[in-house]
């Protein structure tokens, strides 16, 4: 019985050890995969938002800016809103 206490005295610690490697690798791999579905979204919503501004027969910009165009300026809102909600709903699966 003395000989069991004793093992298990010594297996203990290395086993806590693999388990918190794991969980750093894991953690690792989790801060990774969140680094490269942000920047495909990010770059999905600028392709979105540059087709929209070509698909125009007018500058959308120049309208919010020196326009002050507050109508267009709330509808594109709400369509970058729609599309970034897709986007990610897309990513988390």
């Amino acid at each position: 019985m003395n000989l069991l206490n004793h093992t298990w005295h010594t297996l203990l610690p290395l086993a806590q050890t693999s388990i918190e490697e794991s969980r750093t690798g894991l953690l690792g791999y989790h801060l990774m995969a969140v680094g490269i579905f942000s920047c495909v979204g990010i770059l999905v919503l600028l392709v979105c938002l540059l087709l929209m501004e070509k698909l125009t027969p007018y500058s959308i910009t120049n309208e919010i800016v020196e326009e002050h165009n507050t109508a267009l300026a709330i509808v594109v809102s709400a369509i970058v809103l729609g599309v970034s909600i897709i986007i990610a709903a897309s990513i988390i699966g």
